[in-house]
């Protein structure tokens, strides 16, 4: 029923007044006049059409459509197939297939006239009226010539029933029912019209070549035949593997049929010739290209023809050629055939000749185009294959073995004219182990276009894509992976599958390789789209440049002045500058000669230029701009074309000119580039190709910033562990950035927080705000570092840990109050100055929560800080760090103090650690004497207040205590203080005029001697004033009286400094000592000095009335005779005489006194003296005789000891008192050796007592300060041992007093 529905939109009176309209379904039947295309559109209208007005309108579209159709049909002339071509033979077949069939293989070889007559056969049948013939063929070049030839058929032109359509170039009008063009153009089209209504039929042909965008075709048309019952899809193939497409078109009712049709071929003879050879009973290798030249003699022997072989590359066609020439065979002619030659020189194959022609060809003449005249072919089995490598994203070219197919395709050139010979450089039975087809592009390939343009199509799920052969998981990531590189992909759908960018989005609608759209996209945003789309279109077609093999020199050399040394792509905008500007100049004729003339391919630069302006044609509808600016931003210009090659990127690789690229692959800059010899240090190409090796074509220097703003996503960082910066008050990382491996940032120092905001929080709170490790101004800060050390020094007394508040404790305080963002000191300073205005006090410490002590253990009288030494008063500090030289109570005395310092009462130490003390000089005890006061603890406890703090020593006190308390036999001298722990002894540190301290010691005397020098120099500022020069007398009127003690101030400290009289070789003079004790010591020398100038001894007097055997003895005295002895001996009376008279004095009057007090007695004492020690001499004499006689370990004891008895100045030395008993120590040496005759071995084990005594005495000695073994104590001690030696070997002569080991260990031990 025709609808009645009024339009309440239209007029009443349009309404009455209009014819009547048609009806809907009137309109609907007439659909199926007009073009598939023009019926979905009047579906839409139809639908939404409501009254008659409406469906008027559309009617009359419809008439306009239908007479378009009309149109097309009446221009289709009538149709005529050539009766040579096999294919007219079967065009019946054909024409029922097509028509009862929704799918339709055709196989035929080459020459069939499949790719002309099946257009012509579907065009007959009525297609092509109402949707175009669409004809796909795999080159722009094939596409235009098919197209030609076909209207050539049909007596037209281009663009009236047959157009063509490649890119950039259409020539298809209203009119046109067959479409010639490429499988890229058909694929482009499916952007606008996913349903390909514009076409009625498909033909797809050259399928069996299997191309990335065949493959596509066939899986996308597999899909939308359903949709489109209406399609025709026609596949033409050579006979290779046909059933694989019938398979794939199968249906309910089985697979596609199959119509072959055969070619114009002769039978051909299969010859195989392995190059191998038997040698002595061997197989041996036979070289390729004697094997070449043994088949071409067998073929030239067979009979007339050209002879067609196969090489893999340019390289192996190029020997051959030499190797060739050189047999000098007449009457043939060698040409060779690969894709880089010229057109013209290509075109010599199918020139006229005579004589022989050896044709030395790549898989170019396999498929791609017919030799003619060809009778013989002589294949080498081997191949460049084009291989996408999925580890190094590299596209790879190796040699291969063909597969079968290739081998048949190859030996089928040669039986076009006559019977054929074919022969194989390869065995049969390698022949038949090898694959039955070549793999598909495919399978060796990167897939990034087809996978962009089906999520451009939004075709779902790439795996499920019906394609003849589904590429690998790993192909298909490595695909959806370069798109990613590009920007092109962003974040899945709700399905989980890939969407497009907006860069993406644009990159679908430029029609060439998505690395070539993206440096489109790029130059847009950067500026420069001019000139990259110069350089676009140069790398996308076969370079203009040509180097003819006969005049490669004068080619490199015409070519050279467009060379940039920085870059192969400014090269081609050199030469396309020189190429317009000769254009401009010159004719047409005029420019094509100077072209010619200077190696430049005029075809090439004239599809050069064309592609450039549909480029730019491209780039309008964008809505770009591309206009010239007048200089060149080189730098913008190879930012836009690194965009799409950053897998192409290499550093290099040292001092060498190989580059460490992509994915750890090795590359060098190809020998034709500018940049090859020199090469830079980073670099991009514009493809890497592997043939003998990897070689990096059309390069450029680059600058790795660039690399790291365009690849920000893609680049991998590693980071170094964080370092913490005190300059820039934060922690700082080195990083390390790769691209792919390729290594762009090197040891870049950035800020942590950039890497792991949180824990370079975590390192400024804990570095700067509780290390300090920052130079700050903040007050707050400075504030608890005070409050902090103040809390630190109570731990320090009290020597626990934990008492103050620790790291995790100030931490946690400020991390609760720091914002998340707080990583450095310029974030908290910014932070800080608005926060402190609102919260002053918000990061201030309170001293109460720092110091955790509920004991109250640390108190001021406990722990003072100060100490009383004398009138001075000295800094005590203190540090719990066992271990540590600084450990416990450190007392800081200035240097010019510290030989003065008097160390009473520092055995006591401070109070709040004298119960540790106590407890430790306990356990020194020796054990007996230890067990009479366990526990120590305890014992200690109840002395401690009994002591007095400074009343003597605290080891005296502590013994009469413990005495007290029950200790039984404890003395004084049984502590041993010197194993006390360090922080139980004082340490005296030395400190400059700053406070720093510059030494320290647990030895005030050691920390002197080391110290003497400051000593020195510090007493000499205190006492410059008293020091005076050299004069030779003293006298009231010169030196006078000299002071005891002189006071003076020195770097701020009070200095007592004393002077004395010190003896020079230019006289006396007054020098001050840091000492009382060095003083006293020196006016003691000085006096003693100047008596003995004064005091004169004749030596004669001194030895006459002696007996004879005395007198022969003192002349003999080992140490200058009687002189010698008599000297000695008046140092050691006047310096007695001295003593007894007082000591030194300190004024010439004083001195004149004890000079004439001394002097009338020396000669008196001189003589006591000799005549005392003169027995001893005897004896020694008699002891010396018999030494002689004697050797050994015994005698070696002997002779020491008496180098010990009597040393040079032995009576001032010994001293008379001792050498008195001379005659009884070497009387019991004389027993000794007596006896020794007797019992060796007694008289070693008496030896060996003696030599523990002097062992225990030497130990002792190096325990304490330097200097303790000249003390008279230590002395006394040496005489003991002399006493035991006569106890041990002479007992029977006595001893001055009781003697043993045990006694002397015991004085030993009260050494201090």
């Amino acid at each position: 029923m025709a609808n009645t529905h009024k339009d309440p939109q239209e007029p009443r009176s349009a309404r009455d007044n209009s014819p009547a309209a048609p009806s809907r379904d009137d309109l609907y039947a007439r659909l199926a006049n007009v073009r598939s295309a023009d019926e979905r559109s009047f579906r839409r209208r139809l639908k939404k059409a409501r009254s008659p007005h409406a469906l008027s309108a559309i009617s009359a579209d419809i008439d306009a459509a239908e007479e378009r159709v009309r149109g097309i049909d009446r221009l289709v002339p009538e149709i005529v197939y050539p009766d040579s071509l096999p294919v007219s033979a079967r065009k019946d077949d054909i024409a029922e297939a097509i028509d009862n069939n929704q799918v339709v293989i055709i196989a035929g070889e080459t020459g069939s006239g499949k790719t002309t007559q099946i257009p012509k056969i579907c065009l007959e049948l009525g297609r092509g009226r109402r949707g175009l013939i669409g004809h796909t063929q795999p080159r722009r070049l094939a596409a235009r010539t098919v197209a030609e030839r076909i209207a050539d058929e049909l007596g037209q032109k281009i663009g009236q029933t047959v157009g063509y359509a490649i890119r950039f170039d259409d020539q298809v009008s209203k009119s046109t029912a067959i479409k010639l063009m490429t499988d890229g153009i058909l694929l482009a089209e499916m952007q606008r019209d996913r349903f390909l209504n514009a076409y009625d039929t498909i033909i797809i042909d050259e399928a069996h070549e299997r191309s990335l965008n065949i493959d596509f075709l066939l899986g996308y048309l597999k899909r939308l035949l359903p949709k489109r019952p209406d399609l025709k899809v026609i596949i033409t193939s050579a006979t290779i593997d046909p059933e694989r497409f019938a398979q794939h078109f199968a249906s309910s009712d089985g697979p596609a049929p199959i119509i072959e049709v055969s070619g114009r071929t002769y039978p051909v003879e299969i010859r195989y010739r392995p190059l191998e050879f038997e040698a002595g009973g061997k197989v041996v290798d036979q070289d390729p290209l004697d094997g070449l030249i043994e088949a071409l003699n067998e073929l030239m022997a067979e009979g007339d023809g050209d002879i067609l072989c196969f090489f893999p590359g340019e390289r192996d066609i190029r020997d051959a050629m030499e190797v060739i020439e050189a047999k000098k065979w007449k009457g043939v002619e060698v040409i060779p055939l690969f894709g880089r030659l010229s057109n013209q020189e290509q075109h010599r194959v199918f020139s006229p000749h005579s004589g022989r022609r050896i044709v030395l060809s790549t898989n170019i003449a396999e498929t791609s185009l017919t030799v003619p005249g060809i009778r013989y072919v002589v294949d080498t089995g081997t191949a460049r294959i084009s291989r996408y490598s999925t580890r190094t994203k590299v596209q790879r070219l190796p040699i291969e073995p063909i597969s079968q197919a290739s081998a048949n395709q190859r030996s089928g050139r040669c039986g076009r004219v006559a019977d054929g010979i074919a022969i194989r450089l390869y065995s049969e039975q390698d022949f038949l182990s090898r694959p039955e087809f070549t793999d598909p592009e495919i399978l060796r390939t990167n897939l990034a276009s087809v996978i962009l343009q089906m999520i451009s199509l939004r075709l779902g799920d790439i795996s499920r894509f019906p394609f003849v052969q589904p590429p690998a998981d790993k192909a298909v990531r490595d695909g959806i992976a370069l798109l990613n590189e590009l920007g092109a992909l962003g974040t899945a759908d709700k399905n989980g599958l890939p969407t497009l960018t907006k860069t993406g989005a644009t990159l679908a609608r430029i029609p060439v390789d998505p690395r070539m759209a993206r440096m489109l996209v790029e130059a847009h945003k950067l500026g420069c789209l001019h000139d990259v789309i110069i350089i676009v279109a140069a790398m996308t077609i076969q370079d203009v440049r040509e180097r003819p093999l006969e005049k490669q020199a004068q080619a490199d050399q015409a070519h050279a002045r467009f060379k940039d040394q920085t870059s192969d792509f400014l090269s081609q905008l050199k030469l396309w500058d020189y190429i317009k500007d000769s254009r401009n100049e010159k004719s047409g004729n005029a420019f094509r000669k100077q072209m010619k003339a200077e190696y430049l391919h005029y075809i090439r630069i004239r599809e050069w230029f064309d592609l450039v302006r549909q480029l730019r044609e491209v780039a309008k509808q964008l809505k770009w701009t591309a206009q010239e600016s007048g200089k060149r931003a080189n730098n913008a210009i190879h930012q836009a074309l690194l965009s799409g090659l950053l897998s192409n990127v290499g550093a290099r690789d040292g001092n060498s000119k190989e580059f460490h690229g992509a994915r750890n692959t090795r590359f060098m800059v190809f020998p034709g580039s500018a940049l090859a010899k020199k090469p830079p240090e980073f670099v991009m190409a514009a493809e890497l190709v592997e043939t003998s090796r990897l070689w990096a074509r059309d390069v450029a220097q680059i600058d790795p910033a660039w690399v790291e703003r365009l690849a920000s996503d893609l680049l991998k960082h590693s980071y170094s562990d964080p370092v913490w910066s005190t300059k820039r008050a934060t922690a700082m990382v080195k990083q390390k950035s790769t691209l792919y491996g390729v290594p762009v940032v090197h040891d870049r120092s950035v800020p942590y927080h950039r890497v792991d905001q949180a824990a370079a929080r975590d390192l400024f709170i804990r570095h700067a705000l509780i290390g300090g490790e920052w130079n700050t101004h903040h007050s707050f800060f400075h504030d608890n570092v005070a409050k902090l050390d103040k809390a630190a020094e109570y731990e320090d007394k009290a020597r626990r840990r934990g008492l103050v508040a620790d790291e995790d404790a100030l931490f946690a305080f400020y991390d609760e109050r720091l914002p998340a963002n707080i990583t450095s000191g310029k974030y908290f300073d910014s932070w800080w100055k608005k926060e402190h205005r609102a919260h002053p006090a918000l990061l201030d410490f309170d001293p109460e929560t720092l110091v955790n002590d509920d004991d109250n253990r640390v108190t001021e009288e406990d722990f003072p800080d100060t100490w009383r030494a004398g009138d001075a008063e000295l800094e005590l500090s203190y540090h719990f760090s066992p271990g540590d030289p600084m450990d416990g109570v450190t007392i800081q005395v200035p240097v010019p103090m510290l030989a003065g310092l008097d160390t009473t009462g520092f055995d006591w130490l401070v109070p709040g650690l004298r119960l540790e003390l106590v407890t430790e000089l306990i356990r020194s005890l020796p054990k007996a004497l230890r067990r009479t006061v366990v526990p120590a603890p305890e014992f200690a406890e109840r002395a401690l207040d009994k002591l007095v703090p400074y009343a003597g020593p605290i080891t005296e006190q502590l013994a009469d205590v413990l005495r007290e308390l029950g200790g039984q036999g404890i003395n004084a001298v049984d502590f041993r203080p010197q194993s006390l722990p360090d922080h139980l002894c004082m340490n005296y540190a030395a400190i400059d005029k700053r406070g720093k301290v510059i030494d320290s010691d647990r030895d005030l005397s050691a920390l002197v001697h080391r110290q003497a020098g400051s000593i020195r120099s510090s007493v000499a500022k205190a006492g410059h004033t008293s020091s005076s020069p050299a004069v030779k007398e003293w006298r009231s009127d010169n030196l006078g009286d000299i002071n005891d003690e002189i006071r003076t101030t020195v770097d701020g400290h009070e200095v007592t400094a004393y002077p004395a009289l010190v003896a020079t070789k230019d006289g006396i003079e007054v020098k001050v000592h840091p000492t009382k004790a060095a003083a006293d010591a020196a006016m003691l020398t000085t006096t003693l000095t100047l008596l003995m100038r004064e005091i004169t001894v004749n030596p004669r007097p001194m030895v006459k009335g002696l007996p004879l055997q005395q007198r022969v003895a003192i002349d003999n005295y080992p140490h200058g005779g009687a002189e010698g002895l008599v000297s000695d001996a008046r140092v050691a009376a006047i310096r007695d005489l001295m003593l007894e008279a007082g000591g030194p004095v300190r004024s010439p009057e004083e001195f004149d006194q004890l000079r004439k007090k001394v002097a009338p007695a020396v000669p008196g004492r001189v003589r006591q003296m000799v005549v005392a020690i003169a027995p001893g001499l005897v004896e020694y004499g008699r002891v010396t005789d018999e030494l002689n006689k004697w050797t050994g370990p015994a005698i070696d004891d002997i002779r020491a000891q008496l180098d010990f008895l009597l040393p040079p100045q032995a009576i001032t030395k010994n001293g008379i008192e001792h050498l008195r008993h001379l005659p009884r120590y070497l009387q019991a040496v004389r027993i000794r050796l007596e006896e020794m005759n007797l019992d060796p071995d007694k008289d070693a084990d008496r030896q060996a007592e003696v030599e523990e005594a002097k062992a225990y005495l030497n130990n002792r000695l190096r325990s304490l300060p330097a200097g303790r073994s000249k003390t008279k104590a230590v002395r006394e001690i040496y005489w003991m041992i002399e006493e035991l030696r006569v106890s041990l070997f002479a007992q029977r002569l006595g001893t001055v007093h009781a003697v043993s080991l045990r006694r002397i260990q015991k004085a030993v031990d009260k050494l201090a």
